[in-house]
């Protein structure tokens, strides 16, 4: 199958609760093959777990990030025609005063530019851009 779906840093942080949403969890075993994130997600995943002091916690995290992740699911970078898309939508969003995040206009950008459906639980983060397809498995039935 190809690669379908861009996962949110959320979606992959919501697997690494004790007890994730069922439907998220469905989706994600259903769709594993179609599935890859971006290395700015990567990045916001290693910070969070990182942040955290060294516990139990933090190495259950990073074990999941490291075994569960790293080596099943492909990622993909912020490349030039990213960052070129990116440009474009922020100075846009930028003069209608709707500036978005950086870190979610670059997820954004991988995922418009692979032509990708984007999967978030912060729909509302990624409305304005154009030519992106947003799907909330929070909401799926």
């Amino acid at each position: 199958m190809a690669i379908t779906y861009l996962v949110d840093t959320n979606i992959v942080s919501e697997l690494m609760r004790p007890h994730p949403n069922a439907t998220v969890r469905m989706l994600w075993e259903s769709h594993a093959s179609e599935i890859t994130i971006s290395t700015i997600s990567w990045h916001e995943l290693l910070v969070g777990a990182m942040y955290l002091p060294v516990s139990k916690r933090r190495t259950a995290l990073e074990n999941f990030l490291y075994q569960n992740l790293l080596n099943r699911v492909e990622m993909l970078p912020y490349n030039q025609m990213a960052a070129e898309w990116h440009a474009i939508e922020r100075a846009r969003l930028m003069k209608i005063g709707r500036t978005p995040s950086f870190s979610d206009g670059q997820i954004a950008a991988v995922a418009a530019t692979n032509n990708m459906i984007l999967v978030t639980r912060n729909v509302a983060d990624f409305a304005d851009f154009d030519g992106l397809t947003v799907e909330n498995w929070f909401e799926e039935s």
